[in-house]
């Protein structure tokens, strides 16, 4: 599924214009009700008030599950990278033929993992995908061949951990598709309008609020810029960095 729309510098902007905007049609409908009663005016502040509570409680929830998600995804980079460099030590027990094959390909199988994490470009995922799997197929073959030969158990050892290996990048990828709910955005956003409607509903005078006007809508912005940033694993300004894959692919030999 595309997600360029959740990109954070698309989200700012927009997020931005539709919450000023959702002030001034507030701000215009309260001149058409110019005389309301004390009472009524009150009652739509009180309104106001448990709908920002509201806003607030949600936003910081959904920053919760940003984060979440976030951690989740540098742990699996952490894990990945165990797995490989595990791996890499353990290919000592075959002979010496498989043994130089499998690092090869796991040294080869690190850049791919590297890459995977720092491009930004969805076309070249697709191909960093594609060349992955390759590579798993290769090294699956090139540690069940001599396993399956010389059934012992360190050689069962040397399968589970290319088992591993492989696992963790479907790990990986099962943590970069988690991305906050449609639906969870779709809420956040339907409150953070109606809040901006009920401020200016209840600006007595267009020029008393003005700088609520901009204010409100510009924090709002910037919470769910944020928040987009945080999710979004290749776009925007935070990002996990394959720091214990590269520091692995520096510390092996022949690198």
């Amino acid at each position: 599924m595309n997600d360029q729309w959740r990109s954070p510098f698309l989200v700012f902007p927009l997020s931005f214009f539709a919450m000023w905007l959702s002030v001034w049609i507030g701000v215009f409908l309260r001149k058409r009700h110019q005389d309301l009663d004390i009472d009524v005016n009150h009652d739509f502040e009180l309104i106001m008030a448990s709908t920002l509570t509201l806003l607030g409680l949600i936003i910081g929830f959904t920053f919760s599950m940003a984060i979440n998600r976030y951690d989740q995804r540098k742990n699996y980079e952490e894990a990945e990278a165990n797995a490989i460099g595990t791996e890499y030590v353990r290919a000592d027990v075959l002979l010496d033929s498989d043994a130089a094959r499998v690092r090869k390909l796991l040294k080869d199988y690190l850049d791919q993992r590297i890459l995977f994490y720092q491009t930004r470009d969805v076309g070249d995922v697709q191909q960093i995908n594609a060349r992955t799997a390759k590579l798993q197929t290769e090294l699956w073959s090139a540690v069940e061949v001599p396993a399956s030969a010389h059934q012992t158990p360190v050689l069962a050892l040397v399968l589970s951990g290319m088992n591993d290996v492989l696992n963790s990048q479907g790990y990986t990828q099962a943590a970069w598709w988690n991305r906050i709910p449609i639906g969870a955005w779709g809420l956040m956003v339907a409150v953070a309008i109606c809040s901006c409607l009920l401020v200016g509903y209840t600006a007595h005078r267009a020029t008393e609020g003005y700088i609520r006007f901009v204010i409100l809508p510009l924090i709002l912005s910037i919470a769910f810029f944020l928040i987009a940033d945080i999710d979004g694993p290749r776009h925007g300004i935070i990002r996990v960095l394959p720091q214990n894959l590269m520091s692995l692919a520096q510390s092996l030999p022949g690198r």
